[in-house]
């Protein structure tokens, strides 16, 4: 080959390898996996593997399996049908496949979910060899899932939800997508690149065990890229209270005047306040601020062992309790109106029964943002919970004194394995990329603790128990919580596709408070639904508003209005009518409270690492 078609291949195909760059690099990844093992084996051996559960099967994964196997002995019939049917099925894909190679149209006789982004890549369908593996694996997939749920009338139903999560989990782990050698653009990538892509994707691998500590934590975005209270969490404001679990953030104004009753955010503990205030594009309490309101926020602590005490009782008197009389403090004001957000919310809505029993009317109207009251139905996240699985992590968090975040970010991250576990495994180890810059990843990626006893309470008596929903269910500070006689006029927004807080149980929030309730849906999930601002130039989601009563979920909205874009000029119409007057806007400081330091305050930056 003459020097000129070299020069042009090598442009077209990538540079040629260095075999000494080659060798450097793969010494210096072999002696970096060496001292990896060697450390994280040392620790283990000092800790005789304290990181880990004592139990051998701590999800109570052996019983469940073992209870579908004997179901499915005890029927061979179906279990033989469902392996006709899938040779069935290859039999087909045999023969429309050697028909594409003999040059031929076939239909294909599977094709993934419209929402399925793995196979992408034209590549999967244009070339008849890759077409065959992704058909392949989608009707192996298929059998699996339908065989666990074929023997789901002889198992009970938290075995039978068990059993099927994790047969997906299974199966989404066997994608073609997941492997180099089935992978068309990984395979195109590491021919381009002359198997640069996998040295980095290498590097990319050492570096999340690394910073896990021998545990694999995929990075799934830049973590350089963003810094809380420099381009996150950035809304002007000051810190003016604070206790052992929260500080309380006052927002400058930006308009002259502002409505007379403050608003109070509650925010989720689980997570870290700021995905109400990304960046500035898409920061909700930015927005509500611009708006004329007065906005305090509380930026919940990222426990440690100290805390291990702290009861889900204290979160309600040192969180929206205490907050709330910081606020009136701060303006002067004792009326006002409340937000919550996920769990934020669901210790609202306890936290304005345990008022209404004490004959405290502060709150003049209450927003709930996917918020669940009644666990009854708690999607996914119900195959957690279980006595066996309680009762393991019970025995982890009591070692100690609390749960890790990390643990309860994988979980998170396993109800959508595709998007958050597997795509990030192809891009970061066999495609050899950096992950992107992505505010709302960064955020996911910013884990917080739980409390033990905070955390058990919270699992046991509503996932496990769903007290929550019963009157008198469960007491806090000496009060028998009942949500039924909560008369605050009510906001509920809860998210089409959420997986943490699955709409239809949030519906029950519909019939379950005395006041008037107005539910709305929103498109999208359980963060993308809620964090839609409004823009013209880029229309999202939209949502669904019905005023006429309805007893189920799927009765309402069968008779739901749609509407395009945010659903956030639709809650400021509903809370401008119970926001009050316009007053002379408040300023950090010029209440009762001093400032103490800047928004977003100390606790917020608190990481779990």
């Amino acid at each position: 080959m003459s020097e000129d078609k070299q020069r042009e291949a090598e442009q077209e195909h990538g540079q040629a390898l260095d075999p000494v760059e080659w060798s450097r690099s793969m010494t210096h990844i072999a002696e970096r996996s060496q001292r990896l093992v060697g450390d994280f084996l040392s620790r283990q051996a000092e800790t005789g593997g304290a990181d880990t559960m004592d139990r051998a099967d701590p999800l109570n994964l052996g019983g469940a399996f073992f209870e579908m196997t004997k179901a499915m002995m005890n029927n061979p019939a179906a279990v033989m049908q469902a392996s006709v049917d899938l040779w069935s099925d290859y039999i087909n894909l045999w023969q429309a496949t050697t028909r594409r190679m003999l040059g031929e149209e076939a239909d294909p006789v599977i094709e993934p979910e419209r929402e399925d982004r793995r196979f992408r890549d034209e590549t999967w369908s244009e070339n008849a060899i890759f077409d065959y593996i992704k058909q392949s694996y989608l009707l192996s997939a298929r059998w699996m899932q339908n065989t666990v749920r074929d023997v789901d009338g002889v198992l009970d139903d938290h075995t039978a939800r068990k059993v099927d999560f994790y047969t997906k989990q299974f199966a989404d782990a066997l994608a073609p997508t997941n492997f180099l050698m089935t992978n068309p653009e990984v395979i195109r990538a590491t021919l381009d690149s002359r198997g640069e892509n996998l040295v980095h994707g290498l590097e990319n691998l050492l570096d999340d065990l690394e910073r896990g500590k021998g545990r694999l934590k995929i990075a799934m975005t830049d973590a350089d890229a963003f810094e809380v209270g420099a381009n996150l969490a950035c809304t002007e404001g000051q810190v003016v209270f604070q206790n052992d679990l929260i500080q309380l953030i006052q927002y400058e104004p930006k308009t002259e005047q502002v409505h007379k009753r403050p608003l109070l955010i509650v925010p989720p503990w689980i997570n870290k306040y700021y995905i109400l205030d990304l960046r500035q594009k898409n920061s909700f309490i930015k927005w509500a601020v611009e708006q004329g309101f007065t906005i305090f926020t509380i930026s919940w602590v990222n426990p440690d062992e100290k805390l291990a005490d702290k009861s889900f009782e204290d979160y309600m008197l040192e969180g929206p309790l205490a907050a709330m009389d910081a606020v009136e403090q701060a303006t002067g004001e004792k009326d006002l109106n409340l937000i919550g957000y996920c769990l934020g919310g669901t210790l609202t809505a306890a936290t304005l029964a345990y008022l209404t029993a004490k004959g405290d009317n502060r709150v003049k109207a209450v927003t709930y943002l996917t918020t669940m009251i009644d666990f009854e139905e708690s999607g996914e996240l119900s195959v957690f919970i279980d006595e066996e699985q309680l009762a393991a992590l019970e025995d982890q968090m009591n070692k100690r004194g609390y749960l890790e975040g990390s643990e309860m970010a994988t979980t998170f991250n396993m109800l959508r394995a595709n998007d958050l576990i597997w795509s990030f495994v192809v891009n970061n180890y066999l495609l050899g990329k950096d992950p992107f810059p992505f505010d709302l990843l960064y955020w996911n990626s910013d884990s917080t603790r739980m409390p033990a006893r905070m955390h058990s309470f919270y699992l046991r008596q509503m996932y496990l128990e769903n007290k929550l929903i019963e009157p008198g269910g469960i007491e806090l500070a000496g009060v028998p919580i009942d949500l039924t006689t909560i008369k605050t006029p009510s906001y509920v927004l809860s998210t089409r596709e959420d997986h943490i807080a699955p709409w239809k149980p949030t519906f029950a929030a519909y019939n379950t408070y005395s006041g008037p309730v107005k539910f709305v849906l929103s498109g999208s999930g359980h963060i993308a639904g809620v964090i839609n601002p409004p823009n013209p130039d880029k229309v999202k989601y939209g949502y669904w508003t019905n005023s006429r009563k309805a007893k189920t979920p799927e009765t309402w909205l069968k008779n739901a209005t749609q509407h395009e874009g945010s659903w956030w000029p639709d809650w400021k119409t509903w809370i401008t009518k119970k926001a009050g007057p316009m007053v002379p806007a408040r300023k950090p400081g010029d209440g009762k409270l001093s400032v103490i330091e800047p928004a977003p305050g100390s606790y917020v930056k608190m990481r779990v690492n």
